[in-house]
């Protein structure tokens, strides 16, 4: 049975509904099961209620930003609109070049998600409940026809909003990166070698990522 470090990292007020899947990891070999056990429980967050469009607008924001500075331009934003709310595409669209400008958003940023907002309201960028019905490759395909998304922005997508357990993000610096200390490797896997690494991971390679990005630097 898989022990955790210390009983303080445990969620004892709820199950853990990882737990299959650090056990799964954990049984890997020793280097996984010394890592799970160091972290604890996982602790990845979903968030199921915003919408295919929000999710890829957010994605964007934080692209190539630090955590805190992708939270203050997302802050900016919100702060444009009376209710504070995330604004709908049709706001999106209609927002000012020079207003999104000022809430640090770099030119190419307002043109790809002004393009999502349009791609939203034209339906290429589908709602909710269609985009949990369609096929992961399938969403991937659609939405990286669109101006600045990739597959890294849409496999986020998959991640955090629509829940998807079994997404690895083989281009994530901190995946492979976190990949390589885990590892004690002198460069990291290339994506090509990552995707096969982390076959091994299945069903569980969105875990696999949440723990990658935790691997601390030696």
């Amino acid at each position: 049975m898989l022990r955790y470090r210390s009983l303080d990292n445990l969620r004892s007020d709820m199950p853990d509904p990882y737990l299959p899947a650090s056990v799964f990891l954990s049984s890997i070999d020793d280097d996984w099961r010394r890592h799970i056990a160091a972290i604890g429980p996982c602790l990845h967050q979903p968030h199921p209620a915003r919408d295919p469009y929000e999710s890829l607008v957010r994605a964007i924001a934080y692209q190539q930003l630090h955590a805190k500075a992708g939270d203050a331009i997302l802050g900016r934003l919100l702060a444009l609109f009376p209710s504070g709310s995330f604004p709908r595409p049709e706001q999106m669209v209609a927002t000012g070049f020079d207003q999104l400008r000022s809430c640090g958003f770099s030119a190419n940023k307002i043109t790809t998600i002004q393009g999502i907002a349009q791609a939203a309201l034209s339906g290429v960028v589908p709602d909710y409940t269609t985009a949990l019905a369609m096929d992961d490759e399938a969403l991937i395909e659609r939405l990286i026809t669109l101006r600045g998304v990739g597959r890294w922005t849409v496999e986020m997508l998959l991640i955090y909003s629509l829940e998807r357990p079994d997404i690895l993000p083989a281009d994530d610096f901190g995946v492979r990166e976190g990949y390589r200390r885990l590892k004690g490797l002198e460069v990291q896997p290339t994506r090509k070698q990552m995707i096969e690494i982390g076959l091994a991971w299945r069903p569980y390679r969105t875990v696999a990522a949440w723990y990658l990005w935790r691997v601390p630097a030696r």
